[in-house]
């Protein structure tokens, strides 16, 4: 396993804001984490990312304890998130945020994926010169997600993509998720979006106020009742 969460909590104060999440990813899974507003989604992410402090359990990353290591160790390492609410520096230009994701790496291979890059999101070389604050929410959501695979993940954390988009782009956002797949890429996709999430994942987990309650292949959590009733809507 890539990724092995076990008995992993997490406070914010007296509240407790995750349960003892046990969750595992293999090397090039794409794994999806749905649930409710405030189900701890974030959190977990925040946790992985080393921004939230963990009170209990443990994160293994290739087998490495890394509970406590500091954020720039985990970027190291290979983890590497796609914020929700996309966060782009506004004023800095496309392309000056996509070399801020490469911060940690020097020489020709980071030209040559910043060509991979432009090669996969069309729209961001056309824009590449301009303030990344003037692009629409679909090319921002594109940019936050190229910025973070601009860090050579090994596990890529996709923290609600379809967040705030047109039903067209978030089609367009899931055909770029899956072809990130297909190319060998291990993502970790925490979405509200559960049809969309699960439709492309491999596995996936249903996490509400903090607990994992159901977890399996993606099609059969697709075709669960309880799934359909809670959170598609069927």
């Amino acid at each position: 396993m890539l990724l092995e969460l076990s008995g992993l909590t997490s406070h914010y104060g007296r509240i407790q804001a995750l349960k003892g999440i046990d969750i595992d990813i293999a090397e090039g899974e794409l794994v999806a984490l749905v649930g409710a507003n405030g189900a701890g989604k974030t959190t977990l992410l925040r946790c992985l990312s080393g921004v939230q402090p963990v009170s209990g359990g443990t994160i293994r990353f290739d087998g490495q304890d890394i509970t406590r290591a500091q954020p720039e160790i985990r970027v190291g390492l290979g983890i590497s998130q796609s914020p929700e609410g996309r966060q782009v520096f506004g004023p800095m230009s496309v392309e000056d945020n996509l070399r801020l994701g490469a911060y940690r790496r020097h020489g020709p291979d980071v030209a040559a994926d910043l060509e991979r890059m432009y090669d996969l999101f069309p729209i961001l070389r056309r824009k590449r010169r301009e303030a990344a604050g003037t692009l629409s929410g679909g090319q921002q959501q594109m940019l936050a997600i190229a910025r973070a695979l601009m860090s050579a993940p090994r596990l890529l954390l996709l923290d609600e993509p379809s967040m705030g988009l047109a039903p067209l782009l978030v089609a367009e956002i899931f055909d770029i998720i899956q072809s990130l797949k297909a190319a060998g890429t291990t993502i970790f996709l925490v979405e509200q979006n559960a049809q969309a999430a699960l439709k492309v994942a491999d596995r996936g987990y249903v996490l509400e106020t903090g607990t994992v309650v159901l977890a399996d292949r993606g099609e059969r959590l697709l075709a669960d009742e309880r799934v359909r009733e809670a959170y598609l809507g069927l």
